[in-house]
Parts: structure tokens; sequence; C-alpha cells
């Protein structure tokens, strides 16, 4: 199973996709590391058994286990994040943002890889769950660590593509029943 694979699974009417797919992923200027984290994490985001199952051998074969391992984390802390802050956020009332969180999320804080490559991954996230308040967040740490804004695109031009696949492919197994 591979991205080549998946990218041949595309259907022709999506074929936009099956391009983008092989550029974000085969043309990128990311690190290795932060390309693939963030194509796992993403992977894990996209709630796509496919889109997991095809392209979760390649990261885990260009990742440390401890990146592997972080990359799951982040998709993992960030489903929680992403819920909670954009409720939080979409509440119209604002005494929500005064209470305490109370929920934990260590792995933030020593998630066990650069703080930079963690970072771009969870935002990668948040882009497929639509958190604006985690968006906002992990960009401005990004940016305050010197990160680019092409940098940042790179990310969330990944999670867009992975999940447009997934729902794409699992839209088809759905209509080949």
């Amino acid at each position: 199973m591979s991205l080549d694979e998946l990218k041949s699974a595309v259907p022709d009417y999506a074929k936009d996709l099956r391009l983008n797919l092989g550029s974000v992923i085969g043309n990128s200027e990311l690190p290795q590391q932060q390309l693939w984290g963030t194509v796992l994490a993403c992977a894990i985001a996209s709630r796509s058994p496919r889109v997991l199952r095809e392209l979760e051998p390649e990261a885990k074969a260009n990742l440390s286990p401890e990146a592997y391992t972080a990359a799951k984390s982040a998709a993992a802390v960030m489903a929680m994040n992403n819920v909670f802050y954009r409720t939080r956020h979409l509440l119209s009332d604002p005494e929500y943002g005064t209470l305490r969180a109370g929920l934990r999320m260590n792995v933030i804080g020593n998630p066990g890889v650069e703080k930079v490559d963690f970072e771009l991954w969870s935002l990668a996230v948040s882009a497929v769950n639509g958190c604006g308040q985690c968006l906002d967040s992990h960009e401005q740490v990004l940016r305050k660590a010197g990160v680019g804004r092409e940098t940042i695109q790179e990310a969330f031009k990944i999670a867009a593509v992975i999940q447009a696949v997934g729902t794409t492919l699992d839209a088809e197994a759905v209509l080949a029943q």
C-alpha cells in the first residue's frame, strides 16, 4: 500500500485531488519529518480508513519511532482540543472562555520531537477539524518560532488534500455497496 495506490484509487471526476495529492506530498519542500508527520496526523484526522491504511506505512518508514508516536499524539490531542475550543468559541456566552479547561494535554508541552514539528502537525489537524481558535494559537506559536507562512500553508494544503481524498474515497466506497 502506498501513495501511488491511493492516487490510483481516486476517481477520474476528482482528478484534481489525485494531482494535488501527488504534488503536496511528492513535491513538498518540508523536511521529511515535518512532511510525513503532517501526512500521518492528517490521515488520522481525516477519519478515512482507506487513506490511513495507504499512507501510514510510508509515514512510518519515513519517521523515527518518536516522530511517528508524536504525530499520532498530535492527532489524538487535537481531536479533543479542536472540539473543546471550537465549541467554547462558538458559544455566544463569553463566560465559557474564562472557565478552566481542566483537560490533560501534557503531550503539547513534551511531545518527544521538536516543538515546531508538533505545532505544525497540530495546526494541520486543526485545519481538518475546523477549529479557528486552535489554528490561530498554533499559527502564532509557529510564527514566533520563525516559521514562514509558506511552510504553514504547506501544512494546511496537505490537510486540505488528504481530507478531500478521504471524503471522496469514503463516498465512493458507500456508493459501490
